[in-house]
């Protein structure tokens, strides 16, 4: 449940700050012009950062983790899969 929140969080950064780059651009927020496509390229290229983060599973905030037993990094999507295979193997 909670990666399932924190997976939401991030798909919602992600389209918050690429809301924010298109009102930049529309120069909703009545910036000078330079100022507006400035902040409309860095919040754009910043989500799109995200959004790619997002899609490979590598979270600043605590989802990709080190496992002492592999002697590796695991990605969010790896261990969301292991979940769901532990899950599949307890219900047989």
């Amino acid at each position: 449940m909670v990666q399932k929140v924190k997976m939401f969080f991030g798909i919602f950064m992600v389209l918050f700050y690429l809301g924010v780059a298109a009102m930049m651009v529309m120069n909703v927020f009545l910036l000078p012009r330079y100022l507006s496509w400035f902040f409309a390229v860095v919040f754009a290229a910043y989500g799109l950062y995200r959004g790619y983060r997002e899609v490979k599973g590598e979270h600043t905030y605590g989802m990709r983790r080190y496992d002492d037993e592999e002697e590796q990094y695991t990605t969010y999507s790896e261990r969301l899969k292991a979940l769901e295979d532990n899950k599949d193997d307890e219900k047989k």
